[in-house]
């Protein structure tokens, strides 16, 4: 018995292993696998980073707005202002209440709406801008990963044949090495290129929903300040 299952596990001993296959990579396919890599290791780590930013700042969002339709007036709302700092809805609020402070001190009333709308956009923009940051280059890395490691792939696969033809004889167990160093590259291309892809529409996601609240948020705010000053 154990005779019969010498040969398997001599071959399967003499195959070299994912490590080995990587460390005698050539050049060109040593770097294509660094790079990749490289792009891996930064597109997790904004990951992890933007997933909790957004994480916090939706829930700091939802506090801070429960706080607004809650407030008796703007000290109130000045106050859960401080409290939900991370909140892009503050960031809007100050944005709105800094303009119509401005209208107050310069002509003692509200006399033009049109700018603090201006305001509760600019604000938004701004937020959205800063939510967006990074998110060009998940979506980079989705598209260039996979051609970058099919690159190095078709290049080891070249190299591969080129060395089956100085041979002295050609067999699969000859270009067998080379081939499966060749598509390690294809492999990490997809391992970088599939995380990204689906975090950026996750993360698009979430923005978009951000985005549509401070919408809404505007005219909230627009209601109260025609409450308030021009009731």
């Amino acid at each position: 018995m154990i005779n019969f299952f010498l040969p398997a596990l001599t071959a399967a001993a003499a195959q070299p292993s994912l490590w080995s296959l990587v460390s005698t990579s050539k050049p060109i396919s040593m770097a294509v696998l660094l790079l990749l890599v490289s792009a891996s290791c930064f597109s997790w780590a904004i990951i992890f980073t933007k997933w909790s930013r957004l994480r916090k700042a939706r829930d700091e969002n939802r506090k801070f707005l429960k706080a607004f339709r809650k407030a008796n007036g703007f000290d109130t709302i000045t106050a859960a202002c401080e409290q939900f700092a991370a909140a892009p809805l503050v960031t809007v609020y100050d944005f709105g209440h800094a303009e119509v402070e401005r209208q107050l001190r310069a002509k003692q009333n509200l006399t033009n709406r049109a700018a603090v709308e201006r305001s509760l956009q600019i604000a938004a923009g701004e937020e959205i801008a800063r939510l967006e940051t990074n998110m060009s280059w998940l979506a980079t890395t989705a598209a260039i990963t996979p051609f970058v490691g099919l690159f190095g792939t078709v290049w080891g696969i070249i190299d591969a044949f080129q060395a089956l033809t100085g041979a002295g004889a050609a067999s699969l167990r000859a270009v067998g090495p080379g081939i499966a160093e060749a598509l390690i590259a294809t492999a990490m291309g997809l391992f970088a290129a599939i995380p990204a892809a689906i975090f950026y529409n996750y993360f698009g996601f979430l923005i978009r929903d951000i985005s549509a609240k401070m919408e809404d948020f505007g005219l909230e705010f627009m209601n109260l300040i025609e409450r308030v000053y021009e009731a």
